[in-house]
């Protein structure tokens, strides 16, 4: 099973929702951070990036959890709410899959540290370096 299997299956068993599309609401919600860790649609791209939204939220040590070697904080779809609401990101992964934001979070809180968990295998953030595990994900996602 890969990486975007088991995050879309950590999330799938509460949510048998489709988006639009046909896709699961699981589905859509890892396609449009994927796409936003790329750098597509907004000022909120990178870990970088996101690592700054964490901290402005007062969460950069559960952020540093999920990128460190160590065991993943835990993090509510009401810090996620609370965190990304403030960014537009929310709101536009919500847009985007035509869910509500509450909703959005709730996926969040489920893949988000699973994502950035297997972008940063070193336990550190490196500008750049996490393009090529991201075309793994984009492509184990499309294709699989």
């Amino acid at each position: 099973m890969g990486i975007l299997d088991s995050i879309v299956g950590a999330v799938s068993g509460g949510s048998s929702g489709a988006a639009p599309g046909g896709t699961t609401a699981s589905s859509a919600v890892v396609a449009q951070v994927l796409a936003m860790l790329r750098g597509e649609g907004g000022p909120t791209n990178g870990l970088s990036s996101l690592l700054h939204v964490f901290e402005n939220g007062g969460l950069a040590h559960v952020f540093q959890s999920w990128v460190g070697t160590g065991q993943n904080l835990p993090v509510s779809p009401d810090q996620i709410q609370n965190v990304l609401g403030n960014s537009g990101l929310l709101q536009r992964i919500a847009q985007a899959t035509g869910m509500q934001p509450a909703d959005v979070a709730q996926h969040l809180s489920a893949v988000l540290p699973q994502i950035v968990d297997h972008l940063t295998p070193n336990g550190q953030i490196h500008p750049g370096d996490a393009s090529g595990a991201l075309e793994g994900l984009a492509q184990r996602f499309l294709h699989g």
